[in-house]
């Protein structure tokens, strides 16, 4: 299972997903799930995929040729975010409509779900969900954040946290203990997270990975859930 979480603040973007994926108890892996396509001073993007990883690193693999092949299309040639969008949603839909087509699936679901977010020069970051249909809804300031994967543990602290006016250093925060909910809730995802943080009209972008014994995650992971006992015990 995947779990990502990306979001469009005033300050700029945050995106953040884990690295597990299984397909039954005996097969459990790390697969990373950001991705990252940038020419620094002129456009960047971040991608976080979900659902069928085939799919999913076709569709990474096939946006990398365009750009070296330099076919028009490509994520380095498009004039804005929402024809990026819409590229990548006519990838994925070709992408399932072929593995699909003609074969004994079995059942298997070739469907992937992508957050894809970025800025180009002389215009607004933005943020957009992908579905496997190639159809995408964008990030607003009514709801600054996007989910993909397993979302419901960690959606209700970005319920109550997450506004366009956020600072980007409370978004991570608030990232990592939705992680940290979701983790504790479901085996399915797990660490190492990646997390990128985006400022506005930066025009370059950088990942970090967090392990297992990040210092700064586990103190955060204790201090939460010490919290959440205290204000619990303190209730009438």
């Amino acid at each position: 299972m995947t779990y990502c979480i990306a979001m469009r603040l005033n300050e700029g973007l945050v995106f953040a997903s884990d690295t597990r994926t299984n397909a039954g108890v005996d097969q459990v892996a790390s697969f990373r799930k950001m991705h990252q396509f940038q020419q620094p001073g002129e456009r960047c993007f971040t991608l976080l995929t979900s659902g069928n990883l085939a799919t999913s690193q076709n569709l990474i693999s096939r946006l990398q040729i365009q750009i070296t092949e330099e076919e028009t299309p490509n994520l380095f040639s498009v004039d804005s975010l929402f024809r990026a969008a819409e590229l990548i949603g006519e990838q994925v839909k070709s992408i399932i409509s072929h593995n699909a087509h003609g074969q004994q699936n079995a059942g298997v679901d070739f469907g992937s779900h992508v957050l894809f977010g970025g800025q180009i020069r002389g215009e607004e970051p933005r943020l957009f969900h992908i579905y496997p249909e190639g159809n995408f809804i964008e990030a607003t300031n009514d709801t600054p954040y996007l989910q993909i994967g397993e979302s419901k543990y960690g959606k209700p602290i970005l319920d109550r946290i997450i506004h366009h006016d956020t600072g980007l250093n409370q978004a991570v925060k608030c990232a990592l203990i939705s992680f940290d909910s979701t983790m504790h809730s479901n085996l399915s995802v797990g660490m190492p997270l990646d997390v990128a943080v985006y400022r506005n009209d930066a025009l370059e972008l950088s990942m970090e990975r967090i392990e297992e014994d990040d210092a700064y995650f586990n103190r955060l992971r204790r201090s939460w859930s010490a919290g959440i006992k205290l204000l619990f015990d303190d209730m009438p």
